[in-house]
Order: structure tokens, then C-alpha cells, then sequence
């Protein structure tokens, strides 16, 4: 089909406006009416749509349509004058008789001088006369074959409809026993079909009618006929058998490895050729690539299928990335250039240069997104080069293209995805560049092939699947999992990145893209950005990975998205705490810090002197784990660790019943507690037999039970199965047996401060606490002071969105002030107020957890701790104007680099 320019459509409009502008007969005219309102886009009315369409309606009575272009457009026409509302409701009551995949998406309504159309998906209706039509013809853009600009919605119903319903297909062919890779590739090739069949790349609906006229409702057939259209397809017109159908010579011919396999035939039914028409009837142009090419992988694992659209990457965050990576520096040239033809048409051969590569691409979305906005870049460069004129040989003038595109996907079914969805974009930029500049361009059969490499992005060398002299831009976001969650084969191929690195264990799974990008893009100006999860750059991996990036490879961070919650509001929406960081070689000239005040909110862009490795504009300082304090004379310890499967464990009423069926065990309970306990002001109970002789402990029976179900628990357990004969006893005991002071590992990030408590000597501390015995006031001073936290949420980073406390990162590397005998008092003084109003709130059973919510805290408590930063900030002789994280956190920075060097030199 040769879709025709707008120019040819506007003179066909108003040569149909002067034929029909002054009829009125409806009955004896609005065939030819309407068959020729088709002719003025190129389209034949009989290949399309039906005359009086019967159906039956609401009532039982039989209703006639007088136009239906099935799944399409619904006419309803009337003789001049009538009331062009009224006919609008009588065409909606034909809608009960029509079957889902028939329902139109269009109304037009006509009475020869004017016309109605309604758009059913937006609602939008737009009235106009006979006379008005050639101004309005864009609006038929969906007959003629354009398509308008689309905003693509990351929310909108149709992408999640149109996974479960292909979900649901992949289930049917599965449990029929179509399976497997032909089963993936199968799915692909269809998605393929609706895609082409909607947009433009078929003309269109022949697919879709195919479907309808040529199989049978019972399905039998339905797989022969698609083998036919995959086989037609991928053959040029020339080569096609000459008694080929016409009905199956009209689909194009496509190229690009696509349908070039031979598959087994599938199987369908009744049902399955059904939902397979649903399919067919959704609005495919309204379906993002970026968007459903990860909810449609995610309909092959059923374990994801309940989450349906909850692990896409949403465009919001991936325009985080590509903004700063390379489109902000991009749209700033165009800006300085677009009045310059011959500046302009350097700067176009420019972009149509550049290359991209996402090593971690799965569906593609990153690529997608990319290269859906260096071709909106295009358009506006094409705008100014054309300046309102017809831009003539449209296939001359589109240089950006799916080619400059690299990927990795370990997978092979997202590998296929990511392929046909960067084509897929492609076409819909390129009916937006029909629709703007007036021409049709379809680039069929496909010529330009993204290159997507199905491997594994950690073992393959990168420079097999694109030099680096070549590329330009790395972005992504590879996988998240923790250390301590992966997979052997996964620890495995993360040491095989950097034999030898010292650390290498501890960091994550994402730490391996970050380290192999570094190594690769050495000696160019290759710029890099990954998503990541932020435990790379906290605590000591911070120190391991980016003590590599920046020292062996010479690499600067250009900006960085400080931690921020990653999610969408799709159903069973996933949350994980995310950092985004760019770097390169070259030394960045503006460098960016994207910091939250709310993690679920927008950033606040601020310049940086030097981004860090923890994102904070400060110096590179590497803080090592150390065993002992740098500076505090206090040692802090690690809780206890039961090991018992909470078998030795109680809570208040557990006990007081076992008690009073065993008395003689009361002695051997023991106050226990976590962080938790600590900040909801309680504790548990647990049974503490250190000192329990054997002749005591055969008196009771029930104990002798618990301590059995303990030695079991550690025999099943591999990591604790050398404590199996030891049943009576902690796997590791740091009882001190002193009161102490307790800091919860885990502490939530709603609060300015982690609440820290004191206990009596009785009290047994978890693994889930660090403890100081014997503390001194000043001691809980300094540890609840601002310039402590500030180094804190620094150093020791956070767990999702917690604070993480570390003795052996965040303790004992913070340096504590030299003061003098006053303002010791000072601190202690402090210290004292804060423990006494908190005490007397704790006696009216308010939990520190309230007390120190940054929205419960009360004012008392407020102020008493603002007394005791007072006082701690003249100990450190801190008299910074400004006192922000930021600024206490660069201050810690440089008296810990003094403190080393001084440390070193000693």
C-alpha cells in the first residue's frame, strides 16, 4: 500500500468537499459518500469496513450500523440537519452486540454538512463542517495510516491488559505442549505482528483480518495459517510463489532474521483462537516498547506473573540516567547551533554517529528510551533545516538509526524482546516523522539491525561487541543481587571480572558491570551511568570498589542520584533503594549531585567540587574496617548470636507459662534484647544456661528439651553445625555482663537519630545491637550528637532505607573531639537532660521509637538535643556558619585524613 502525503490528502479533502457539500438524500446517497470520504486517504471502503452491519442490541431488537470498520471506526450517518448527538447515543446502543474484539475505537458521525468524531480511548470529540474537512484531516491520521505523536503512559491499562492477555497465551500453548525456545520465539514473531498490524508496518488490520476470515472458529487451522504468514514474510515479493493468495501476498516482506527459522506448528482451539482475536483488537499503537518489553518477560516466569508490571524499569528513572549522561549536553549544542544550517548539518551527521551500548539490557528499555530521544532530537534538527517546508526524501534525511545501538542479555528471551522492541520504536518514530513532515516513511524490510548479543555480559569481552574507539555512551542497569545472595555461578563470574581484587566477595552482584566499564572505557572519553542498588556506596564496599574506579583505573564520578526509592504504582509494585551514578576518565567541568530530602520524591540538583564515593561533595577518603578504635577509649562490641532457631527465646507471657510448669528454670532467664526491642522500648526473654551444671539442668525436663531442639536446629544447619554439641551455650556469647549502652544495628531512616539506650548488667544483647559496656555519659553524648549521625548515615550507609550502624567501619574510624575539662561537663550535662526527659517519657509507656520520629519528637527533647550539638560542636571547635550533613560529614572527613596521616607517621 502507498500511504499518500498530506499534501495529496488535503487536495483529495476538498475535492470531496465540493462534490458532497450540498447533498442531503442519506438513503439514496451515503454510499457513495462515505466510499469516497475512504478514496481521500488511498483506502478502498470494501477491504475495510461493512454497510449495515447487523447486530442485535440491548433490547433483544435487531439494530443496523450503518458503517463498521471492525475494532476500528463505527459510522453512523443521517440525513442533513438531524441532531448529530442524538445519533451519537444510537450508535453507542449497537455496542452490547458487538464482541470485544469488534468494539470500535472511533464514532464519526456525519449528516453530509458536518462531522462528529469521537476518540473512545481519550474522549475527545471534535466537531467540524464540510468545508472544514481539509483543515481537519490529520485527525484521520489512523485511516490514512500516520499515527500522531504518542504519549506513551508508564500506568496505562493497555500495556498491562496487553501482557496478561499474551500471558495468558503463553500459558494455553504451554500446557498444550509448545514450549521451550520455539515457544519464545513464537510469542516474539506475534508481538511482532500486532505491533506491525497497528502502527502501520502492514497495512492496515490485514493481519487481524486474516486471522478472522481465513481460520476456523475452532482454532484447527489457526497454526497453519500463521506458518504461512512467518514463511510470506520472510521472503521478498520476487521470490514468492506466483499462485501465492493475495490475501497472504499483501503482508510486506520484512527481513531481519525475524521469521527466518522454521518452527514447529503450534496448536490452537476454540479458546485460543479467541483470546488471540482479543489480542488482535487492543490498540497496539498505544503499547510503549520501553514499557511492556518487561512486563512481556515477565508473563514466561509465573512466579513474576502476579507482579505484572511491577519490575520495569519506569521512564521516570531511566531519564535520569540519559539526561545527564549525554541528552542535556546534547539538547545544549542544538540550542547553540540551530541557527546555522551548515552548524546544524555537522551537528546531525554527529548524532547519527554516536554509539550506545547497555551491557545489561534486558528488554531493551534503557536502548528504547535512548533512541526514542535522539530521534525526537532529529525531528527539531530537521524542523530548523526544513523550516515549515516539506521535507522531501524523508529516507535521506533520517540518519539516526536502530544500528547505533549495542546490548548484552544473558537471556535469550529478552535478548529477542529488546531486538524486535528497538525496531518497533523505531517504526513509531518514524510515523511521527510521517505525520510531521507529511510523507510516509516505513523502513521495510528492515535493513538497520540493533545489535544484541544473547551472552554473558561478565564473561564475554566487551570489545567483541563494540569497540570502545567507537562508542560513546555505556548505560543500564544490571542485576541487583546482594553478596550474600548470589548464585555460585554468579560469585563466580564476579571474581573472573577482577582476578585477585582484594574485597571482591563482599561486594554485589552490580559491582561486576562497574568494575568491567571501568576497565574498558580506560584511555577514551566513553562516559558511563548505572542504576544500582546503594550498598555500593556504603559502608565497605564503597571503600572496595571505588578505592579501584578511582585509584587503579584514574575514573571521576560526573553525577550521581544520591539514594532514592525506586518503585511504580503498578500492581504489586516493587521498592528497592536506588543510587544512579555517571563517571568517565575525563575530569567532569560541572559536576552534579541529585540529592532526596524525600526518597520517594524529586531531586534537588546541586553543584559539586569532587562527588565521592559515597556521593557527597568531599574528598576521596577510603575508610578500612578496623577491630580497634582510632579514637574512642571505649571499646564497642558485637551483640550475641544464639544460634538456636529462637528455640532459647521468649516473650513475657511464653515465659511466665513455662515458669509455672518448670520453677527451677526461672533463674536462668535472661532480659533480651535487639534493635527493635531498644526502639520500642521492651524486651524479650531468653534462656541463658552458661552457668547451668549438668545435675541442675537433668532436674528439668522441659529445659532438657528446649536445649534438644537447639542441638537439632544446629545439625540441620551447616553454618552452625559445629555448635551442635555445645547446646547449652551461644554459638558466639558477648555477654559482658556490666550495664551497658546499646545501638541497634538497624535503625529507621524516618528518624534524625538512633535511638540508643542503657541497660542493666542483667540485660543480654542480641546480634541486632552493638554494646558498649560501662559507657559513660559523655560517651552518649558524643554518640547522639548531629556530627556523629552525619558520619553515620555516611559511612555506614543504610539497609534499603534503615540506617546501618557498623562498630568496626562507623565507630571505630570516627574521631572524637579533644575538649577540655568543661566542656566534658558540657556533654555530660547534655547527655543527662536527654536521658531525663526521655526517662519520663518512657515511664508513661512512650516508646523511644515515638520519641525520636522526626514528626513525634517532642519539642523538650528537641531542644535538649540541640543543646548537646551545641555543646559537642564547640568540643570539635566546629564554627561552620552553614552546619548541614554535608558540611559536618566534609568536616569528619578531613580530621579523620588528618588523623590517619598523623596515625601512619607515628
Amino acid at each position: 500500500m502507498a500511504i499518500l502525503d498530506w499534501k495529496e490528502i488535503r487536495s483529495r479533502a476538498i475535492s470531496f468537499t465540493n462534490e458532497w457539500k450540498d447533498e442531503t438524500n442519506e438513503n439514496a446517497e451515503a454510499k457513495s459518500f462515505w466510499n469516497d470520504f475512504f478514496n481521500v486517504f488511498g483506502i478502498s471502503r470494501k477491504r475495510v469496513a461493512t454497510f449495515e452491519e447487523r447486530v442485535k442490541k440491548l433490547d433483544g431488537k435487531d439494530g443496523y450500523i450503518d458503517l463498521l470498520w471492525k475494532g476500528v471506526l463505527l459510522i453512523e450517518h443521517k440525513s442533513r440537519g438531524k441532531d448529530l448527538e442524538r445519533a451519537y447515543k444510537q450508535a453507542k446502543d449497537y455496542f452490547p452486540g458487538l464482541k470485544e474484539a469488534e468494539l470500535p475505537k472511533y464514532i464519526l458521525i456525519s449528516d453530509f454538512a458536518r462531522f462528529a468524531l469521537y476518540d473512545l480511548e481519550t474522549g475527545d470529540k471534535r466537531t467540524f463542517t464540510i468545508e472544514q474537512f481539509h483543515q481537519n484531516i490529520e485527525l484521520f491520521g489512523f485511516i490514512a495510516g500516520y499515527h500522531q505523536k504518542q504519549e506513551f503512559k508508564e500506568q496505562d491499562p493497555v500495556n498491562i491488559e496487553a501482557a496478561e492477555k499474551m500471558g495468558k497465551l503463553h500459558d494455553q500453548l504451554k500446557e498444550v505442549g509448545y514450549a521451550g525456545h520455539e515457544l519464545e520465539v513464537y510469542l516474539v514473531r506475534l508481538l511482532f505482528c500486532l505491533f506491525a498490524d497497528d502502527t502501520g508496518i502492514f497495512e492496515k488490520n490485514i493481519f487481524r483480518d486474516y486471522i478472522e476470515q481465513n481460520t476456523k472458529e475452532d482454532g484447527s487451522d489457526l497454526a497453519s495459517h500463521l506458518d504461512a504468514i512467518f514463511d510470506t514474510l520472510n521472503k521478498p515479493k520476487e521470490v514468492r510463489l506466483k499462485t501465492l493468495s493475495d490475501s497472504l501476498n499483501q503482508f510486506p516482506y520484512v527481513n531481519g532474521k525475524l521469521f527466518e527459522e522454521r518452527l514447529s506448528l503450534a496448536a490452537f482451539n476454540t479458546e485460543m483462537r479467541d483470546l488471540f482475536l482479543e489480542c488482535c483488537a487492543l490498540n497496539w499503537g498505544k503499547i510503549s516498547p520501553a514499557i511492556f518489553g518487561s512486563m512481556f518477560q515477565s508473563v514466561m516466569k509465573p512466579e513474576e506473573r502476579r507482579e505484572l508490571g511491577a519490575h520495569y524499569t519506569s521512564e521516570q528513572n531511566i531519564m535520569k540516567v540519559i539526561h545527564p549522561l549525554f541528552l542535556d549536553e546534547l539538547r545544549k549544542e542544538f540550542e547553540s547551533v540551530k541557527g546555522s544550517t551548515k552548524k546544524l548539518e555537522v551537528f546531525h551527521e554527529k548524532i547519527a554517529s554516536l554509539k550506545f551500548f547497555d551491557p545489561a539490557c534486558g528488554c531493551g528499555n534503557f536502548l528504547i528510551i535512548a533512541y526514542r530521544e535522539l530521534r525526537l532530537l532529529e525531528m527539531d534538527i530537521l524542523r530548523e533545516l526544513t523550516k515549515g517546508q516539506m521535507a522531501l526524501h524523508l529516507e535521506f534525511l533520517l540518519k539516526v538509526n536502530v544500528e547505533q545501538f549495542y546490548g548484552i542479555e544473558i537471556d535469550e528471551f529478552p535478548a529477542q524482546i529488546a531486538q524486535v522492541a528497538l525496531w518497533l520504536i523505531d517504526h513509531q518514530m518514524n510515523m511521527q516523522a510521517s505525520y510531521e513532515f507529511g510523507q510516509y516513511f516505513v523502513r521495510i524490510p528492515l535493513t538497520s539491525k540493533p545489535n544484541i548479543v544473547n551472552d554473558n555480559a561478565l564473561t564475554i569481552n566487551w570489545e567483541s561487541v563494540v569497540s570502545k574507539q567507537e562508542l560513546n555512551y555505556i548505560l543500564g542497569n544490571p542485576p541487583f543481587n546482594g553478596a550474600r545472595y548470589m548464585t555460585d555461578a554468579q560469585k563466580k563470574d564476579l571474581q573472573q571480572v577482577k582476578v585477585g581484587l582484594q574485597g571482591i566477595n563482599d561486594l554485589d552482584f552490580v559491582s561486576g558491570w562497574f568494575i568491567k566499564a571501568s576497565d574498558y572505557i580506560g584511555g577514551t572519553k566513553i562516559k558511563t551511568a548505572f542504576v544500582s542498588t546503594n550498598s555500593i556506596v556504603q559502608g565497605t564496599q564503597a571503600t572496595i570498589l571505588w578505592r579501584y574506579i578511582f585509584n587503579n583505573r584514574r575514573h571521576h564520578i560526573h553525577f550521581a542520584h544520591q539514594t532514592f526509592k525506586w518503585t511504580n504504582e503498578a500492581r504489586g509494585k516493587a521498592a528497592v533503594f536506588c543510587v544512579i551514578v555517571g563517571f568517565g576518565q575525563e575530569t567532569p567541568a560541572n559536576a552534579i549531585i541529585n540529592t532526596y530530602p524525600d526518597v520517594s520524591g524529586d531531586p534537588v540538583a546541586t553543584k559539586a567540587d569532587n562527588i565521592n564515593q559515597y556521593l557527597i561533595d568531599g574528598p576521596k577518603v577510603f575508610i578500612d574496617t578496623r577491630n580497634e578504635p582510632l579514637s574512642a577509649k571505649e571499646k564497642m562490641i558485637y551483640g550475641s548470636i544464639p544460634a538456636d532457631g529462637k528455640i532459647f527465646l521468649f516473650s513475657i507471657k511464653d515465659k511466665n507459662e513455662f515458669v509455672k510448669k518448670e520453677p527451677n528454670s526461672e533463674k536462668y532467664f535472661r532480659p533480651y534484647i535487639g534493635g527493635r526491642e531498644v526502639t520500642n522500648s521492651t524486651h524479650r526473654f531468653c534462656l541463658y544456661l552458661k552457668d547451668c551444671l549438668p545435675a541442675e539442668l537433668k532436674k528439668m525436663p522441659l529445659v532438657l528439651d528446649v536445649v534438644g531442639g537447639v542441638a537439632e536446629y544446629r545439625r540441620q544447619k551447616k553454618r552452625y553445625i559445629k555448635y551442635a554439641d555445645y547446646p547449652t551455650l551461644f554459638s558466639e556469647d558477648r555477654v559482658p555482663n556490666q550495664d551497658f549502652l546499646a545501638i541497634p544495628v538497624l535503625s529507621s531512616g524516618n528518624r534524625n537519630i538512633i535511638p540508643i539506650a542503657y541497660y542493666k548488667k542483667e540485660f543480654i544483647g542480641s546480634n541486632q545491637v552493638f554494646q558498649v559496656p560501662n559507657a559513660s555519659p559523655y560517651l552518649f553524648g558524643i554518640l547522639n550528637s548531629s556530627m556523629h549521625m552525619a558520619w553515620t548515615k555516611v559511612v555506614g550507609g543504610k539497609f534499603k532505607g534503615d540506617y546501618r550502624y557498623s562498630n568496626t567501619l562507623v565507630y571505630n574510624n570516627f574521631i572524637f573531639p579533644e575538649p577540655n575539662e568543661k566542656q566534658v561537663k558540657d556533654i555530660e550535662k547534655a547527655a543527662h537532660d536527654i536521658l531525663e526527659i526521655r526517662n519520663n517519657y518512657i515511664m508513661n509507656n512512650t516508646k523511644l521509637a515515638d520519641l525520636y520520629d522526626s514528626l513525634t519528637m517532642p519539642s523538650d527533647l528537641r531542644k535538649a538535643h540541640e543543646k548537646l550539638d551545641s555543646a559537642v560542636d564547640k568540643a570539635y571547635k566546629f564554627k561552620k556558619q552553614i552546619r548541614t550533613d554535608e558540611v559536618r560529614v566534609e568536616f569528619m572527613f578531613e580530621l579523620y585524613r588528618n588523623h590517619i596521616s598523623n596515625f601512619k607517621n607515628d
